[in-house]
């Protein structure tokens, strides 16, 4: 991915889960989540070196700011998401410098978590003046 990133020629926006929650900011428990796998530091170096591969523009970062909480993933396993909080930010929405300029809102969709039969991940959205 790195190597194909370096690339890129066009404005492009890469999205998904990426499973890894960089910042501190980006865990309920930084300290405590340290060698769990999608906050561990050989983790957050991989995708720092991705990230700068091509000059990635982190959008959710850029319109939510660090240390603002920005949860987009909930276990399963906790009774009542909500309650706890424990929440990881695991799925990423990165654009080229270019396409990153025309960023105007970033949104978590916190609300569908309570769905019925929902995932465990909420829909980001992000609008762009194109």
């Amino acid at each position: 991915m790195t190597e194909w990133a370096g690339a890129i020629q066009q404005p492009t926006l890469i999205v998904g889960d990426f499973n890894i929650a960089p910042l501190e900011s980006d865990v309920w428990n930084h300290k405590g989540l340290l060698k769990v796998v999608s906050h561990t530091p050989l983790e957050v170096e991989t995708l720092a070196r991705f990230q700068a591969a091509h000059g990635w523009v982190d959008l959710g970062r850029q319109l939510i700011p660090a240390p603002q909480r920005y949860y987009c993933w909930w276990s399963y396993r906790a009774k009542n998401w909500r309650d706890g909080d424990r929440g990881r930010r695991l799925d990423h929405m990165w654009a080229t410098p270019s396409l990153a300029e025309k960023a105007r809102h970033h949104r978590v969709i916190e609300e569908t978590r309570d769905w019925e039969k929902c995932s465990d991940h909420v829909p980001l959205i992000t609008e762009f003046d194109i």
